[in-house]
């Protein structure tokens, strides 16, 4: 599993380090028209949008996927805590799904701001 994450998270810092590569004009003498820097910046944009809410959704779905494997040990450990185990962990979810939901929240704005006065 550590293997896996490892090498997702390399693949999506190469592509961040290679963005500017791939997008850079093929003559950077000539100065691309509106349009073009206007389909550039947004085909940037929605990709760094799609890997920043893929990115926050896996570390939710671990973070969760953590909370609730801690809290079904403790209850079968302890069951007569379970009310206060479900409290604490109904709280905890809550508050790692928010983070979530910023992040969606941050990648929509980039997504629809309108940079550099186009």
């Amino acid at each position: 599993m550590k293997r896996i994450i490892a090498s997702v998270l390399l693949a999506l810092s190469l592509v961040v380090l290679l963005a500017p590569v791939v997008f850079a004009a093929e003559n950077p003498a000539a100065a691309a028209s509106p349009d073009e820097a206007k389909m550039k910046y947004y085909g940037i944009a929605a990709l760094s949008c799609g890997l920043a809410i893929g990115i926050a959704a896996l570390g939710a779905a671990l973070g969760q996927g953590m909370g609730l494997r801690g809290a079904v040990e403790g209850i079968a450990r302890n069951p007569g805590a379970s009310g206060k185990i479900t409290t604490t962990l109904i709280i905890g979810l809550a508050m790692i799904e928010s983070l979530a939901i910023y992040a969606l929240v941050v990648a929509l704005i980039l997504l629809f701001v309108k940079p550099f006065g186009f």
